[in-house]
């Protein structure tokens, strides 16, 4: 186990309307600085399948379709013990604080990208900011059960309402 600072910044701008929070970046994304970064996850190829776009192939491509759909992207954990990109090992977490993101955009639906960030988003954050999240299920390799098209079809029914 290693304690771990989160070491990247939200992504969002006063236009984001929708906040998806994932539990905690996994090895590949701390490497890459940015969110979701292991190649098999994915939340790149849901998010542009369910808006009828091109898969992004760099991280500036990813902040662009973000940007165009409005969508601001974080976590729920600050720091915590992890082994690895381990969800299940998590353990003494200091949560973010979602302020900065809530008072600067137009925040109207907050999604959590799995069980686990659901869990702490519950634990930590909810009664905190006065707001449900949606849970969604993951878009993380491990989460097998969830083939890509059914994965997109559930998203795709939450988003597409927003």
């Amino acid at each position: 186990m290693t304690h771990v600072q989160h070491p990247f910044p939200p992504l969002y701008d006063s236009e984001s309307k929708i906040l998806i929070l994932g539990s905690f970046p996994s090895v590949k994304s701390r490497e890459q600085m940015f969110f979701y970064g292991h190649p098999q996850n994915r939340f790149w190829k849901v998010i542009a399948s369910v808006f009828d776009d091109e898969v992004p192939v760099n991280i500036e491509d990813k902040k662009l379709l973000l940007k165009r759909h409005h969508i601001a992207l974080w976590d729920v954990i600050s720091s915590c013990d992890i082994k690895g990109s381990s969800d299940s090992s998590i353990a003494n977490v200091v949560p973010n604080d979602l302020s900065e993101i809530l008072n600067h955009s137009d925040i109207r639906l907050i999604i959590v990208n799995g069980k686990t960030a659901e869990k702490y988003f519950n634990k930590y954050i909810r009664d905190q900011i006065k707001r449900n999240a949606v849970c969604l299920p993951s878009t993380s390799p491990a989460n097998a059960a969830w083939g890509l098209e059914k994965l997109t079809n559930e998203w795709k029914k939450t988003l597409i309402t927003c």
